[in-house]
């Protein structure tokens, strides 16, 4: 389980741009959760992730991780625990190294490295067997830089990546926002099958309504830095996009807007 307790969260403290962001705010992530969360742009989703990860810090309250206080622990040290798939294909990859480079580095994580050689050649056909369940033929470009590998390629690789770590959770951040229509369908189907399949705890930030509904089994609604909607189970399941849309407008229209 992952619990945000009384969490305040300012941004530019001392300035008269203070910005209050999170007001005692409190979240139950339960071991087997996929939560899908949305909002508008400043609601919150990303610096709750942030938070989580540790790449912010909260000005008071505590994060707990399976009952361990972790909110000074270090974001690297978190890692080893959290994964992280971020919007940006480039960003959980590295260009200038192989398909097979890549892979080790990720087989590898958390290890000590000696002086010996990164890849580890009996690992190849396994390294081949996973890329082979992308079905986009990267088993067979092993020796190819990713950096010539598309934005859909890639994605599909970071996360691949990300999860063949023994970790316990896992952070989407807006991971099929930069992808056509199409590669994005691929990658969600993909991300819902390696969650279920290694049962692990999940959010992931979207703002594709539709992967919000039919993904997981909680949806939250960020707005202001509260979550204003949050269904599980069989409510998740009833609710529709329209209602969504419903939300968001009323939020607009309380805020001076209009969709």
């Amino acid at each position: 389980m992952i619990r945000l307790e009384h969490i305040d969260k300012y941004y530019n403290i001392g300035t008269i741009n203070e910005v209050c962001l999170f007001k005692d705010f409190n979240l139950d992530i339960n071991d087997g959760d996929f939560i899908s969360v949305i909002g508008s742009n400043g609601s919150g989703k990303t610096s709750m992730l942030n938070l989580i990860c540790g790449s912010l810090s909260p000005e008071k309250g505590k994060i707990i991780l399976g009952g361990e206080d972790i909110t000074k622990q270090k974001e690297f040290v978190r890692s080893r625990k959290i994964g992280r798939v971020y919007q940006d294909p480039s960003m959980g990859t590295c260009p200038s190294m192989t398909i097979l480079e890549n892979m080790s580095l990720a087989d590898n994580k958390g290890s000590s490295y000696g002086l010996g050689l990164g890849t580890n050649k009996k690992r190849i056909g396994h390294y081949k067997e996973l890329l082979s369940r992308l079905n986009l033929g990267l088993e067979d470009m092993l020796e190819s830089k990713v950096g010539s590998l598309s934005g859909g390629q890639r994605q599909a690789m970071a996360l691949l990546m990300t999860t063949m770590a023994d970790i316990e959770f896992l952070i989407l951040d807006e991971h099929t926002a930069a992808l056509d229509p199409k590669t994005a369908e691929i990658i969600m189907e993909l991300t819902d099958e390696i969650v279920r399949e290694k049962n692990i705890t999940t959010v992931m930030v979207t703002h594709n309504l539709r992967f919000a509904v039919e993904y997981g089994n909680r949806i939250m609604m960020m707005h202001n830095g509260n979550a204003i909607i949050d269904k599980s189970g069989s409510e998740k399941k009833s609710v529709m996009i329209d209602d969504l849309l419903e939300r968001f407008n009323e939020i607009s229209i309380e805020s001076g807007n209009s969709l």
